[in-house]
């Protein structure tokens, strides 16, 4: 379906799914720069001679700053629109990761990676915004396709960028990803265009950021389901984090094959954002909180079987499994996105978004460090394990909170 734009006078035919093509592009490159603290870790600690907590520290870093920018970005995605905020949100992360490549001292360091957050976090908020906008019908289907950029670009980073610098160093891998990230912003910037409902948006008298703010937390099942996003989001790192340590320490697989099982979760939760977003759209007529739902639960089966598996299980009992996981817990994404923006006016999707990633955020934040002391403190994964089941069943009762707030709510309108 083609919307039009007026530009310059003249009737500009654009298709949805071309302006898609360019959020997926913008989200692919912000997720392979971003989430490439990760896989070049082991070399920035060697580099820079730091403990396993600080190159921890490095991820935790990023994700504070997408939580500090999360609500101020989405009030500037209702005010502005997408188009400009894609080329900064580019700018912003690629200056500050070049910096980081022309520093040794850790405290740098991590400053500028808290700075690289607040763009890499501001590419939710920016790209929800046009989802939002440009499709009334198969949200649920674009948002997926959309959401599957982060895990492509984090499975992109593993594949491309550890070899590279590996052989190359990690200095001159990251700079040129960050060159092509700004590059991609200039791109975006040039040829995506918001949708007419959004050009007017900055002549409109806005409300005030801090009115919006304490308006979100009116929204009750608003706040229910970003608690829960919470949950769902600290799992997803837990099982990024550990997934390739339990591997190699608990099973005894050598680390190349444990390396790949978090290219396969992360490859499986591509497919699944998609998926999950298809099915939401034709099985459950665009209900996205039961399908957050079905999620949770299979997640929690998935990660009570893990924890009982023994030492010595092998690479290929662990793939199945690894593929199920990646394909729910990292596949989340784009139903909750779709969801915190669908609980609120269409106005006011951008802040909505903005401030259901601030609380989801928490979790990453919290969740794989608490995973982890449990670890230290039993002296084996299985109560880890456990303990990510516990948490989603609590993800679950919160789910179940917001469905029946919203049943009522819909009940009211109806009578």
């Amino acid at each position: 379906m083609n919307k039009t734009l007026v530009q310059d006078n003249a009737i500009v035919n654009i298709n949805p799914w071309r302006m898609l093509t360019w959020l997926l592009i913008a989200q692919i490159m912000v997720a392979f720069v971003g989430r490439s603290l990760a896989p070049l870790g082991v070399l920035i600690g060697e580099d820079l001679t730091l403990t396993k907590a600080q190159i921890g520290m490095l991820p935790a870093a990023l994700f504070l700053g997408q939580s500090l920018v999360a609500i101020p970005a989405g009030f500037m995605a209702d005010r502005i629109g997408s188009k400009k905020l894609l080329f900064l949100l580019s700018l912003c992360l690629g200056l500050s990761f070049i910096l980081m490549t022309v520093t040794s001292i850790y405290a740098v360091v991590l400053f500028l990676v808290v700075l690289g957050g607040v763009g890499y976090g501001t590419m939710h908020p920016t790209s929800n915004k046009g989802i939002i906008y440009w499709f009334a019908e198969k949200r649920g289907t674009a948002m997926g396709i959309k959401q599957m950029g982060v895990t492509l670009g984090s499975a992109l980073a593993a594949l491309l960028m550890l070899p590279a610098a590996v052989a190359w160093g990690w200095r001159p891998v990251l700079f040129g990803a960050c060159a092509l990230l700004i590059i991609t912003g200039i791109l975006a910037w040039r040829f995506y265009q918001d949708p007419p409902a959004a050009e007017n948006v900055g002549t409109e008298k806005p409300a005030r950021l801090l009115a919006s703010i304490v308006q979100m937390f009116k929204e009750k099942p608003l706040v229910l389901v970003s608690l829960a996003a919470m949950g769902l989001s600290g799992s997803q790192l837990i099982l990024n984090t550990y997934i390739v340590l339990f591997a190699y320490e608990h099973l005894g697989i050598s680390l190349v094959l444990a390396g790949m099982l978090l290219v396969i979760s992360e490859v499986s939760g591509s497919f699944g954002r998609v998926a999950w977003g298809i099915i939401s759209d034709n099985l459950f007529a665009g209900k996205r909180i039961i399908v957050l739902v079905i999620i949770a639960s299979l997640s929690i089966l998935t990660s009570l079987v893990i924890s009982q598996l023994p030492h010595g299980t092998s690479f290929w009992v662990m793939v199945p499994i690894t593929v199920v996981f990646g394909f729910c817990i990292s596949g989340f994404n784009g139903i909750w996105m779709n969801a915190a923006t669908e609980l609120v006016p269409i106005q006011q999707a951008g802040i909505a978004s903005g401030f259901s990633l601030m609380l989801g955020s928490w979790g990453v934040v919290i969740g794989p460090p608490l995973f982890g002391y449990i670890v230290d403190v039993t002296g084996t994964f299985t109560f880890g394990w456990l303990f990510l089941a516990l948490m989603l069943a609590a993800v679950i009762v919160l789910l179940l909170m917001a469905m029946a707030i919203v049943k009522k709510e819909k009940q009211k309108r109806e009578t």
